[in-house]
């Protein structure tokens, strides 16, 4: 079963029972400013001649001005036995000492593009890498983006494959792209996602579905 909803995620967490869940698979907003960090690295190095991009799959916003604070982080560990937190190298004063590190390499030779992201997870203590080219066009999953930091359907796959057993509830505070209902649903896993955007909800919601449908024709 897959349960979205168009709410704040503070309010579901604060709701729920201790240990709910039994993984939480999260990528909260950084805090960075991101477009605009990328539109000044543009210009001070002058590689190009920089314009705002034309996104028309997605519409741009304040998205990454707020991140999470020490609440939500108390939250997330009281209601889920085992997380796994994208971020994690900005997150680091909420998070425990204990446990290991996820490694996203994006085979990307791109200087202007991150050439990979981390995540921190509870229930392991040594690091672990999943290789997936995503580098700016170049991709190895073919995707109309939705969002700006949309991650790819396989790497929730192999978070999945790895880290959660069969019978165990997932939970996505910050649903996004919906990339992680989609690998949720494939696997068969019971998953509860939340989006307080209403657009990136509905898009969202919109790509389960299409997902959903091309399941059912094979």
């Amino acid at each position: 079963m897959i349960n979205l909803y168009n709410m704040d995620c503070m309010e579901a967490l604060q709701a729920a029972p201790d240990n709910y869940w039994d993984l939480a698979i999260v990528d909260p907003p950084y805090g960075i400013n991101r477009d605009k960090e990328v539109i000044k690295e543009y210009t001070e190095k002058r590689l190009c001649k920089w314009k705002k991009p034309k996104h028309k799959n997605y519409i741009k916003k304040d998205w990454d001005k707020q991140p999470p604070n020490k609440i939500y982080f108390d939250e997330l560990f009281r209601v889920s036995k085992k997380q796994i937190i994208w971020g994690a190298n900005y997150f680091n004063g909420y998070l425990p000492t204990t446990g290991g590190r996820i490694i996203w390499d994006k085979k990307t030779s791109m200087p202007t593009f991150s050439q990979g992201e981390i995540a921190f997870i509870s229930c392991i203590k040594s690091v672990k890498f999943f290789r997936f080219l995503w580098n700016g066009f170049a991709k190895a999953e073919p995707i109309n983006r939705i969002h700006p930091t949309e991650k790819p359907i396989a790497l929730y796959t192999w978070l999945l494959s790895k880290y959660a057993k069969k019978g165990d509830k997932i939970l996505d505070t910050h649903l996004g792209s919906g990339s992680s209902a989609i690998a949720a649903h494939k696997a068969g896993y019971d998953f509860w996602g939340y989006e307080i955007d209403k657009d990136y909800f509905n898009a969202a919601s919109k790509r389960l579905k299409e997902a959903q449908r091309q399941l059912l024709l094979f």
